[in-house]
């Protein structure tokens, strides 16, 4: 298994390296195309009674240009891989709608993982995104920089979402040390919790993915808190896991675990719907 366009979106007003390097890292062991995009939303019209009091003028529009110039001429620079394996693209429109879109194009979509700055279209919504992609999504914490992938951990659920995550992440499993698969459950599932993980065990190990599994009972601890600390037990620095969420009136509305661990969890996350 392998990937051959990781794709990763570079916020206008990004100053640090962060996720960018996370996409550069992932492409280069892949020998992979490396896809940065970004977009910068206009405002509509603001009109009063019938009268047009504010406006995206032309002198907006250059300067979103320009802005977008400016961050293609940074990405590039920062960026080592090699100059055909490295393309840029960016649109003046809605960031996550841009996102969701030019994602047709890559195997792998890396975004910075940050407390949303407003419930704007204007910024990217990543969980959003997530939802719509049809692709996998890595979720990289601010502040970090590096992923290894040697030791990642599995969140396991008998659902959809979670079988595509384990497929999505075949590339980076089998090139793992140490895959680590649990579910959490309630007592009286445990036996048939054991098999379902055993049967995910042996797919993982007819791709040649090297994997413990272990199952857990529901605690007072959240199953997201668990993985978190299982993930720092074992020493992994990726968590793969389904991303659960649908829309309720145009809003997204996310799982109790995804919501928690793309608040909380200090790793990356790569998660599919």
């Amino acid at each position: 298994m392998s990937l051959a366009s990781v794709m990763v979106y570079v916020d206008p007003e990004q100053q640090d390296e962060g996720q960018i390097a996370v996409a550069e890292a992932v492409a280069n062991g892949f020998g992979a195309a490396l896809l940065g995009v970004s977009a910068i939303a206009t405002d509509p019209p603001f009109v009063a009674e019938g009268v047009i009091i504010e406006q995206t003028t032309a002198d907006d529009l250059e300067r979103m240009r320009a802005t977008l110039s400016a961050k293609e001429a940074w990405f590039r620079r920062i960026v080592r891989l090699p100059s055909d394996k490295v393309e840029w693209r960016w649109r003046i429109g809605f960031p996550t709608e841009f996102l969701v879109e030019q994602s047709r194009a890559a195997d792998l979509v890396v975004v910075r993982r940050s407390r949303p700055k407003t419930k704007s279209s204007h910024y990217l919504d990543a969980p959003g995104a997530m939802l719509r992609l049809g692709r996998p999504i890595l979720s990289v914490p601010d502040g970090v920089t590096r992923l290894s992938g040697d030791r990642i951990v599995v969140g396991w659920k008998d659902s959809r979402e979670a079988r595509l995550a384990v497929r999505d992440a075949l590339p980076l499993l089998t090139r793992a040390s140490e895959v680590t698969i649990t579910e959490v459950c309630t007592s009286s599932e445990q036996d048939a919790a054991r098999d379902r993980l055993r049967d995910v065990a042996g797919y993982l190990g007819r791709h040649g993915v090297s994997c413990r599994h272990e199952v857990r009972v529901h605690t007072a601890e959240p199953d997201a808190g668990y993985l978190v600390r299982l993930a720092a037990d074992v020493g992994a620095d990726l968590i793969v896991t389904g991303g659960y969420g649908h829309s309720r009136l145009g809003e997204w509305v996310f799982g109790g675990m995804t919501q928690s661990l793309l608040q909380d969890a200090p790793v990356c996350l790569l998660m599919s719907h």
